[in-house]
């Protein structure tokens, strides 16, 4: 964000409003320093004392957010209004996605207690505030679909409809384990529709497992059939996949999606 000249610089203890007032999402050390036309090695001590007070936020080093004043008692802004704004900074493709992603789209019964990122490179995970950041490097992330989401602080990225469902099914353990995953896909099912030429042709950059999980679960708990997927299912390996991962390779198997049904599921 480049700070245009102005006939002063605004107070240290004013600064967090004087930028949300001009609509100044986040800025590096370099650029408070010109804000406040200090030098750069002051920035740090002179925000400490607005920083302590909830005023500014500093996701990763060298990068200060503005908090707006409704959420500086709650102890930082949501992830989506800095969220943009920390991986420009850190250089890496990303999209908000699992729980996160589907809590956004009407398909998650409870918030999320952790943001789940999906990242072009390795980023250790972090605590902003109340907020706890976990990111998961993906390969060629930027062929998978997105979807732009707008906060105060502009837009960001979460996961396509599609792109939650196979992220949700894969990652059970981070996913509230198989019963909510189920809940989550059948409300995608049935808020957004889950296309499916979409799946189709994004089911290879997925484990077979969660394909036929979601094949499975939306056609038994919704209306939707997903024959496109079904026919992509049809050239898979003959070895068939459980239903849940972590228990017996037993119970009945379903043909059309040659899965192994080796637990019973309940939708909330």
């Amino acid at each position: 964000m480049k700070i245009k000249a102005t006939s002063s610089a605004p107070r240290t203890a004013q600064a967090a409003d004087w930028a949300l007032s001009r609509g100044i999402a986040a800025l590096t050390t370099a650029e408070v320093a010109q804000m406040l036309a200090v030098p750069l090695a002051q920035v740090p001590q002179r925000l400490s004392a607005a920083k302590r007070r909830g005023e500014w936020m500093t996701p990763a080093r060298g990068l200060w957010v503005p908090v707006p004043p409704e959420f500086r008692g709650w102890g930082g802004s949501p992830a989506a209004e800095f969220i943009d704004a920390l991986m420009t900074y850190l250089g890496a493709t990303y999209y908000v996605g699992w729980l996160a992603a589907a809590a956004l789209y009407g398909a998650a019964h409870h918030a999320p207690q952790v943001t789940h990122i999906a990242t072009s490179k390795m980023i250790r995970e972090r605590q902003v505030g109340r907020t706890r950041l976990v990111f998961h490097e993906r390969s060629r992330i930027s062929e998978l679909p997105t979807v732009s989401r707008m906060a105060r602080a502009g837009a960001y990225r979460i996961s396509s409809p599609e792109v939650t469902a196979f992220d949700v099914a894969s990652d059970l353990a981070i996913s509230g384990g198989l019963d909510n995953v189920v809940t989550v896909l059948v409300d995608l099912a049935d808020e957004t529709g889950l296309d499916d030429q979409t799946l189709a042709k994004l089911a290879a950059r997925y484990p077979d497992a969660a394909v036929r999980r979601i094949g499975w679960i939306v056609e038994e708990f919704t209306v939707h059939r997903l024959d496109a997927l079904a026919a992509y299912v049809s050239g898979l390996s003959p070895t068939s996949s459980r239903l849940h991962p972590s228990l017996a390779f037993n119970g009945d198997l379903d043909a059309r999606w040659n899965i192994r049904l080796n637990t019973t599921v309940a939708v909330e």
